[in-house]
């Protein structure tokens, strides 16, 4: 895969099925309106955030090298990360959440490079670089909170999908498009919402990635800290937004003890959240993660992490008791008193142990699926695992010999053994026969026809979950949206307006300009009247200089507030964080 981005030796790590949705940054490509946009955003948010974020957020500005004046270059970024074990890498909106959290586990920080439209600068449904650089950068330079970070995306993309999820994330990635984009119809986003109402309200059972999305969401995206009477906030979706992060503070959201039941609560992106759950300190969110971890097909295996991977229908694997790891597409489960007794992929299959393809058993040995009886053999006390030289030696168990085994269950192997293979603890995982007929009860499973025949050894399965054991046996490079973000428009009037932009950032930054602010005033107050944040901007440079200027600025906002009434709170927030500088000057 051709590389277009700028790599280091934590982004060097990845594995190629992760570094397939990196794309280039451009920082080039980011306008004066969108510098404006952020540091309005930056400005507005720092100054309240002060008072009402934890203290690790301010100190992390600092730490990751995040400017409140302009859209931070990732791979400024990266050197500043660098010193506390992470990088950030450049996405295309949103990717799907397993993708998401593994990147985490490579302690990589996703940032959706795109940023809100000036129409959208209080809150934005797709996430945008002031979401993910403003608001999760910061608050990783806590390492308590870094390592559940690491440790959520570790145990998260492990997490077993159902075909809703992924139809879930499709739905709220065209939205979250369509939504944030210019002139979309109203009818097509209310199509899309409807859309997204009725896969979040389908009553099927929540699998394991939908009920750990459920935790991210309200903890690293819209946790709170400290105690219900007086939380701070530290989850991203909230320090991102200058609306939401005012909001969330007020009696009107209500204010739950977070625990393990977040993990049910569902959420919609579209609207401000009506509860939020309020951690005591961190480390109750990494002790909530085990408790939630527990319960999982990865801790559990047996039946019913067997019977997850199955109603996935995707890529998932399972781990014996002897460390022997089955990677495939699941399709079929005998049970016995509550029990597996055989497993069956359809498709290529792999073979692995402590994530690492066995030689001789990749998808290329395996390309039709693999089925093994799983469980102890019948009226044998010993399981096969748990046997010696000698044991193995007496009951045949030996290269040459022709067996037949019955198993707990039902199922029966004959045939004459080739080899076995072993673990690092000299543990028997695989036993490889031919001349091998598989049956359980009349139904024939394997027969000689088909080749030489691979028993997986294991008395019972200790783990199921998502995505191969081995990344490398898999060709994962497949990811393709069924949808792509959209860029603003460049017309005539935009590129005027932005050259106004240009200049009164230039003047700010001491350069040289295109336009005097009394010709960038005179020009957006006559061709943009419906524009604000540049007023803003000029009132910002003009006030208490300017005795002129100042007062006809404030004059053309009072008229946008009439004209906009949509905006005026906006414009008032803008021009508070101006008025108390100037109560210090005089």
């Amino acid at each position: 895969m051709e590389q277009e981005f700028e790599s280091n030796e934590i982004i060097d790590r990845l594995p190629a099925h992760l570094k397939q949705f990196i794309k280039p940054q451009n920082y080039e490509h980011y306008t004066p309106i969108n510098q404006a946009v952020w540091r309005y955003v930056m400005r507005k948010n720092v100054d309240y955030l002060s008072k009402v974020a934890h203290s690790s957020y301010l100190d992390g500005l600092k730490q990751t090298g995040i400017s409140i004046d302009h859209i931070p270059n990732m791979y400024g970024m990266n050197r500043i990360l660098k010193e506390i074990g992470w990088a950030a890498v450049a996405v295309d909106g949103f990717i799907p959440p397993a993708a998401f959290m593994e990147f985490q586990a490579f302690n990589v920080l996703v940032i959706a490079s795109d940023i809100r439209q000036l129409e959208h600068i209080e809150y934005t449904p797709a996430p945008d670089i002031i979401h993910e650089g403003a608001g999760h950068a910061p608050i990783i330079a806590n390492p308590e909170y870094a390592e559940y970070l690491r440790r959520f995306g570790e145990i998260g993309c492990k997490a077993i999908s159902s075909a809703k999820d992924y139809e879930i994330y499709e739905a709220i990635r065209h939205l979250s498009i369509i939504k944030e984009a210019e002139d979309t119809p109203q009818e097509e986003i209310e199509a899309a919402e409807k859309r997204v109402d009725e896969l979040q309200n389908d009553q099927r059972e929540q699998s394991e990635m939908a009920q750990i999305r459920n935790l991210h969401w309200w903890t690293v995206e819209y946790g709170l800290i400290g105690t219900v009477e007086n939380p701070k906030i530290y989850g991203a979706g909230l320090l991102s937004s200058i609306g939401e992060s005012a909001w969330c503070m007020t009696d009107k959201v209500k204010k739950i003890p977070y625990d393990i039941s977040a993990a049910q609560q569902e959420f919609d992106i579209t609207k401000p959240q009506p509860q939020l759950y309020v951690t005591p300190d961190f480390a109750h969110l990494s002790s909530v993660l085990e408790e939630f971890a527990n319960k999982m097909a990865l801790r559990v295996g047996g039946l019913e992490g067997l019977q997850k991977l199955i109603n996935s229908k995707n890529i998932g694997s399972i781990e014996l008791s002897t460390g022997l790891q089955v990677s495939g597409t699941f399709t079929r489960v005998i049970e016995h008193n509550g029990k597996p007794v055989y497993f069956q992929t359809t498709g290529k299959t792999a073979l692995a142990s402590r994530e690492k393809e066995l030689v001789g058993h990749g998808t290329q040995n395996h390309p039709d699926g693999f089925g093994s009886p799983v469980g102890r053999l019948k009226s044998i006390n010993l399981a096969i695992e748990d046997m010696g030289p000698r044991d193995l030696r007496a009951y045949d168990i030996y290269e040459g010999e022709q067996v037949n085994f019955e198993f707990e269950g039902g199922i029966k192997v004959s045939g004459e053994i080739i080899t076995g293979t072993r673990n690092l603890q000299g543990k028997i995982i695989l036993i490889s026969l031919k001349n091998c007929t598989v049956t359980y009860k009349e139904e024939i499973l394997f027969q000689p026809e088909w080749g030489n025949y691979d028993m997986a050894v294991g008395k019972e399965i200790i783990s199921a979950f998502a995505g191969p054991a081995d990344a490398r046996s898999f060709d994962l490079i497949t990811h393709v949206p069924t949808s792509t973000t959209i860029k603003s428009k460049k017309t005539p009037e935009r590129e005027e307006l932005e050259s106004l932009y240009e200049s009164v950032r230039n003047i700010r930054q001491g350069k040289n300009t295109k336009f005097s602010l009394d010709a960038a005033f005179d020009l957006v107050k006559k061709y943009h009247p419906k524009d604000w944040l540049l007023s803003v901007e000029i009132f910002e440079l003009v006030s208490g200089k300017d005795e002129k200027l100042a007062p006809q600025v404030l004059e053309h906002l009072e008229d946008v507030k009439q004209r906009r009434p949509e905006v005026a709170h906006l414009i008032d927030n803008g021009l508070d964080l101006v008025k108390p500088s100037l109560v210090k000057a005089n």
